[in-house]
Order: structure tokens, then sequence, then C-alpha cells
């Protein structure tokens, strides 16, 4: 929220498809804090209908939403970045490795978001939750510090118009630019 209006800014949309990552990424970060909350949770006070809502929710966003996302990356805006430069390309290279690590952690999470009171081991999961976590910050971190601020300098008004309508299409959104 800005200092000279009590409303909080808008959202960004598909007109502001790097915004719109960035946003994503906090939203990713919000729902890993979540995640551990209810590691947290699960441990205290064991699988009541808060932790419940909880899984279904986290599981909710890491099956559509970041879904979604990672395919923005890898689809739209990994190749384009990756044939401007070689420095780029390796950047690309390990950001694409670390999608294939969160998608691991996410396969060991996603049955146990799906059963929260079938988990036996509590602490285990916290330990898979801190790592799911740990990776998903570092992995943001650079994208946001590096990759996204490249994107910014290089990208044309014409190419952030087309990785927008990508975007959009994906989740079925028609914007009135195409």
């Amino acid at each position: 929220m800005n200092q000279t209006t009590p409303f909080p800014e808008s959202a960004p949309d598909f007109t502001d498809p790097l915004g719109l990552l960035r946003a994503c990424h906090q939203r990713m970060l919000d729902h890993c804090e979540r995640l551990l909350r209810l590691a947290d949770h699960l441990q205290s006070k064991g699988a009541d209908s808060e932790a419940l809502q909880a899984a279904a929710a986290i599981y909710r966003y890491f099956t559509t939403s970041a879904r979604h996302h990672h395919n923005d990356e890898e689809q739209d805006l990994f190749p384009r970045l990756a044939r401007e430069s070689l420095k780029l390309a390796d950047l690309v290279h390990r950001l694409k490795q670390d999608h294939v690590e969160l998608d691991a952690l996410w396969q060991e999470l996603e049955p146990l978001l799906l059963r929260p009171s079938h988990i036996s081991d509590p602490s285990g999961f916290r330990d898979l939750c801190n790592r799911f976590d740990d990776a998903y910050r570092r992995h943001i971190r650079i994208e946001n510090n590096e990759l996204l601020e490249m994107a910014r300098h290089i990208f044309s008004t014409a190419e952030l118009k087309k990785l927008g309508a990508s975007m959009a299409e994906r989740r079925g959104v028609r914007i009135g630019y195409l």
C-alpha cells in the first residue's frame, strides 16, 4: 500500500507479464509460508479442520496457479531469453534444473497434502516442507533479481504483449489487444 492512498495497489495483469510473474512469485512464497505454518500446526494440534482446509488450499494453489506459472516460464519466458546470450542460456538451464528439483519435492508433498490426516511422521513432513520452502526461496530470488531484471531490459513492447497474450491464453483468458 502506498502512503498517499488507503487503497492497495492493483495487482499486475497480462498487460504487464513481468510484473505478473513477480506477483506470482510473492504468492508462491506466501503459500510456502502457509505450508510451514501447516507443518507446525500438524505437529501441535494434528489434522483438525483448520489443517485440512489449509492443506486443501495449498494443494489447489500448487496444482493450478503455480503449475501455470512454471509453464509460463518454461514455454514462453525461458526460450525467448535463452536465445539472447550464452550467459542467459546458462541461467535458464540452471532455473530449469530448479524446476525439476521443485517438481520432485512437490511429488513428495502432493500425496501428503491430499491426506494430511495420514501423515505419520509430522517431523519428517516439516523437514520436507522446509526443503520445499528453501528451494522455492532460492529459485525465486534468482528469477526476480537476475532473470526478470534482464528480461525487463531486453524485451520490446511487442515481445511483452506476446508473452502476456500467451500467459492469458494458457489460463483461458481473452485480453483486448489480441
